[in-house]
């Protein structure tokens, strides 16, 4: 179960997804030479050293409720303030209140490691960063001044509150109700489940930010707002006051992720939690998605981090695992599983598309980095629109591939996969909640359909289609006799996206029924299309660098092994809706 930090990856990936770039570009000043390596080094270290050795113990341990409280693993609390006493949790904050200012791009690269050492453990800052990025953005200065500071610290954390026992993914049902009070904070009452990191042992204090609704909120998702409600009150020294009108009522017992404790809370027992408002009155959704948009990429982030870990197991396993005689095999006794050519199948599925999914999701966190820094107003805007349509591609894409390439893992240990002790198990049962956060799959699929593809009619999406034409086109112009039948592989998996993107957006327009049924279908294809032609940018960056041979094959294998779903996927889109809705109707009756 040993997990070592894939630091030399890394570094390639963030060079492909455009951080020399951004460097070169003047846009990361703070990022001074040596600076990135220094970080991932000593990231990677944390992760392998102090974090994973933590995993299997959180598994079996668990998280423990008793009596209203959330004890946590033996050396979860002690590694958490190391990591944090070390600045980690403030890579990305604001130098105004402790942060480093640096771009989401190490963020990104920081945060998968610390998730393949325990997802369970990462968690919890996941949730804090998206706080901090709320308070920044939509805070009043007096909850930045109390609040922010203590966050980026990571002496206290934070958490997300909006799902509610009838209101599941649907915000339009939230009932959770929010009161005036006469000295301008609220009173906060309702239920909130699935509440990760509501409740522990490892900070003083713990940050709630909640979605409610005021008395004379108009209905729907605009009659929302957001408030913070802290779990201790803060005096006017920033020292703790008294407990707040909150408390855990129960924790979950769960497929996965044992060690990180999801809450069922309750607001307003006792006349009403104080809660303070952020940003403007019913307009709370506006703020909880900055908080959203940042946890979805890093939800994406875990789906990569899972998959690099169970490849790493497997891989391991495969070279001391001895079974049968591969063919050719001319020694004594039995060969290592390594040498069969099913196990050289499923390894090289794993490593392919985990480098697929971890370059889809860096170019997503390159997006918002220009997004914020560029100093052209038309610049940041493309960016802009270039992130908001790759990140249901990096959330839903990467965390099918976590669970896909953790059951292959599996698959790989053979018997020994399905017993707990070797870990592999563990690596499927955590990856599985990934594709449920943050909005379900399902629902990344039908926003990249109905939201992200019209996008300036239509004309982000082509602009990311010529982006993939011209690497393949580059990679014809490169003559490298190792990239095989790459390009013209490639070719046909992008311009099978181009007809199912066609056809989306004409259906979408007049029979919008038909494009959500082939919505995620279109969003697998997508993923399939770019993590290809990712994967081919790669090889061509480590060709220019050096050798670069590894790189180029494995892009190779990809194009011919995978991107040949391209086609399949695209008829699905295309032809498949007609056939489902014949099918269920039959199904029904």
């Amino acid at each position: 179960m040993h997990y070592q930090a894939p630091v030399k990856d890394i570094r390639l990936a963030l060079k492909v997804a455009g951080l020399d770039a951004m460097i070169e570009d003047g846009l990361l000043p703070e990022v001074e030479d040596g600076l990135t390596d220094a970080i991932l080094e000593e990231a990677g270290k944390f992760a392998t050293d102090r974090i994973a050795p933590l995993n299997h113990i959180g598994d079996k341990h668990g998280a423990q409720f008793k009596d209203g409280r959330v004890i946590m693993p033996p050396g979860w609390k002690e590694t958490y303030q190391d990591w944090a006493g070390a600045g980690w949790n403030g890579l990305i904050a604001e130098p105004d209140f402790g942060g480093q200012g640096l771009p989401h791009l190490l963020q990104s690269a920081c945060g998968e490691m610390w998730t393949a050492a325990s997802m369970a453990f990462a968690l919890g800052p996941v949730l804090t960063a998206g706080a901090i990025e709320a308070l920044q953005t939509h805070g009043s200065e007096s909850l930045k001044a109390t609040y922010l500071e203590k966050l980026v610290s990571g002496a206290w954390m934070g958490t997300m509150n909006l799902t509610e026992p009838q209101a599941g993914s649907d915000l339009n049902a939230l009932r959770a109700r929010a009161e005036r009070a006469d000295d301008g904070s609220y009173r906060i009452i309702g239920q909130k489940i699935y509440i990760t990191y509501g409740e522990h042992d490892i900070t003083d204090n713990i940050l709630h930010l909640v979605l409610a609704r005021l008395p004379d909120a108009p209905a729907g998702t605009r009659g929302i707002s957001l408030f913070v409600v802290p779990k201790f009150l803060v005096n006017a020294d920033g020292s703790l006051g008294a407990h707040n009108d909150l408390y855990c009522h129960s924790i979950e017992h769960k497929l996965g992720i044992h060690a990180s404790p999801t809450c069922t809370m309750i607001f307003g027992d006792k006349g009403g939690a104080v809660g303070y408002l952020v940003g403007e009155e019913n307009r709370g959704l506006a703020c909880m998605f900055t908080m959203m948009n940042a946890a979805r990429l890093a939800v994406g982030i875990e789906g990569v981090g899972i998959a690099d870990r169970a490849f790493q197991q497997a891989l391991s396993y495969a070279k001391e695992r001895k079974q049968g005689r591969a063919a050719g095999h001319q020694g004594e006794g039995m060969s290592p599983i390594l040498d069969h050519p099913d196990i050289r199948r499923m390894l090289l599925l794993m490593k392919a598309q985990t480098e697929a999914a971890r370059l889809i999701c860096y170019m997503t966190a390159e997006a918002l980095d220009r997004a914020h820094r560029e100093s052209d107003e038309g610049k940041r805007k493309q960016a802009a629109d270039r992130a908001a349509l790759l990140t249901p591609i990096a959330k839903a894409y990467s965390t099918d591939i976590g669970i896909e390439m953790s059951s292959l893992g599996v698959q790989v240990h053979g018997g020994m996969g399905f017993v707990e002790e070797t870990g592999a198990a563990q690596h499927w049962r955590d990856s599985r909640i990934a594709a449920i956060y943050e909005g379900t799959n399902g629902i990344q699929a039908i926003d990249l359909v109905t939201r992200k593809l019209p996008l300036q009619n239509g004309d982000v999406m082509q602009a990311q289609l010529d982006s993939m034409r011209q690497v393949i086109g580059e990679v014809e112009r490169s003559n490298h006799p190792a990239f095989g039948e790459t390009a013209p592989r490639l070719r046909d998996a992008v311009e099978a996206l181009s007809t199912a993107t066609q056809f989306m957006m004409a259906q979408l327009k007049e029979h919008p029924q038909q494009a959500l049924a082939g919505a995620t279908p279109y969003l697998r294809l997508f993923g399939v299309a770019q993590g290809g032609v990712a994967l081919a940018k790669r090889g061509l960056v480590a060709a220019h660098a050096g050798d670069g041979e590894a790189e180029i094959v494995l892009a190779r294998f990809f194009a011919a092994q995978i991107a040949s779903e391209a086609q399949g996927l695209s008829r699905t889109v295309v032809e498949g809706a007609e056939a489902l809705e014949a099918a269920f109707a039959a199904l029904a009756s």
